[in-house]
C-alpha cells in the first residue's frame, strides 16, 4: 500500500497554461490570477509546467517562477503537481528539489526528449528525480511527442516503489491505460491524458484526468465527471460529445495553445501569447474564435443549471 494520500489527486486537474507579459516574459501576476480563477471554479488541482504550460520552451528559472506564483496563490487550496521533466537530468533534479521547497504536492516528468533513449536510461533519469525529494512521483507517458514507448515491464518495476504513485497516460489507446492500471495495482493512480476520451478513460479504469483543454472549459469536464460518478451514462456521453466537438474546432487553429490562451483573454484572463514556435491566432480568425468562446460559455451555463 502507498503511504501517500492518493485521494487528493483524483478528479479534474487542469494542465495550466503558460503566463507571459507583453514582452513575452513569465508573469507571476498573470499566473496567480489564472490559478485563482481555477480555484474559484472548484477545480481539484493544477498540473504546472507540462505540455500546456510550455515547460519545454522555458528555462529552469522561468519554470521555478511559475510554480512559485501558483503555490503562493493557491497552494493551500488545490493539489499542485509540478512537471519537472527536462532534456537534462540535472535540470530535472533541480526542478524537483525546488518543487519540494515551495510545497508542491507531487512531481511528474516525461522521459528526456530528443535523444532516443533505452528503457534503462529513462528509468535512471526518472529515478534521479524520485531520489532527490520526499515527494510522490507521477510518470508522464506521452509517446507521440517524446518518442519513448513505456513498457508494462518498466511501469510495473517503477510502480513497486512507494514514491511512484501513478502515471499520466496521454497515449491514444485506452487499452494501454487499462493495462497500466492493472499492472500498477489498486493503489496506483492512472490519469487520463487525451481530453477527447476522458469518459472512456474513466470507464476503463482511470482515476481522474489531467488535460490542457480543461483550461478553457473545466466546468464541462467537471460535468462529465459528476455524471460518471452518479451513474448517468447517457448524460455523461452527451457532454463528452459536446466537448469533443469543441476540441475539434480548437484544433483547427495553427496552435491549440494559442487558441486557448486567446479564449482566456476574451474572458479577461490575459496570459500572453503562446511562445514561438507555437503560432498565434491569425487576426482573420479572431471572429471565429470569438464565436467558439460564446459557444463554450453557453454550454458552461447549461452544465451549471
Amino acid at each position: 500500500m502507498k503511504t501517500y494520500d492518493l485521494d487528493r489527486f483524483k478528479g479534474i486537474t487542469v494542465a495550466m497554461y503558460s503566463c507571459y507579459d507583453e514582452k513575452g516574459e513569465v508573469s507571476k501576476e498573470a499566473a496567480k490570477k489564472l490559478a485563482r480563477h481555477y480555484a474559484n471554479i472548484g477545480v481539484n488541482g493544477l498540473y504546472v509546467g507540462g505540455s500546456s504550460g510550455e515547460g519545454m520552451l522555458q528555462n529552469v528559472e522561468e519554470r521555478k517562477q511559475t510554480l512559485e506564483a501558483v503555490m503562493e496563490e493557491v497552494g493551500q487550496e488545490m493539489t499542485i503537481i509540478a512537471h519537472v521533466g527536462a532534456p537534462s537530468t540535472r535540470d530535472s533534479v533541480e526542478l524537483s528539489k525546488h518543487a519540494e521547497q515551495v510545497g508542491a504536492h507531487a512531481i511528474s516528468a516525461v522521459p528526456s526528449i530528443y535523444y532516443r533513449l533505452s528503457p534503462q536510461s529513462v528509468e535512471h533519469h526518472w529515478q534521479q528525480m524520485i531520489d532527490s525529494t520526499s515527494l510522490p512521483f507521477i510518470i508522464y507517458h506521452i509517446p507521440q511527442t517524446t518518442g519513448f514507448q513505456l513498457s508494462k515491464a518498466l511501469l510495473t518495476k517503477m510502480a513497486a516503489q512507494d514514491k511512484v504513485i501513478g502515471v499520466k497516460i496521454s497515449a491514444e489507446s485506452t487499452f494501454e491505460l487499462q493495462q497500466f492500471k492493472a499492472a500498477g495495482g489498486d493503489d496506483f493512480l492512472v490519469f487520463n491524458g487525451p481530453d477527447e476520451q476522458y469518459l472512456a478513460g474513466r470507464s476503463i479504469g482511470a482515476d481522474g484526468g489531467i488535460g490542457g483543454t480543461y483550461g478553457v472549459m473545466p466546468e464541462l469536464f467537471m460535468k462529465i465527471e459528476k455524471c460518471y460518478v452518479e451513474g448517468k451514462a447517457e448524460e455523461a456521453r452527451k457532454w463528452q460529445f459536446i466537448v469533443n466537438d469543441l476540441i475539434a474546432e480548437l484544433l483547427s487553429f495553427p496552435s491549440l495553445y494559442g487558441a486557448c490562451k486567446e479564449i482566456l483573454k476574451l474572458r479577461g484572463l490575459n496570459t500572453g501569447e503562446a511562445r514561438l514556435p507555437f503560432l498565434p491566432v491569425p487576426e482573420a480568425e479572431m471572429g471565429r474564435l470569438e464565436r467558439i468562446n460564446e459557444k463554450i460559455m453557453t454550454y458552461i451555463n447549461q452544465a451549471q443549471v
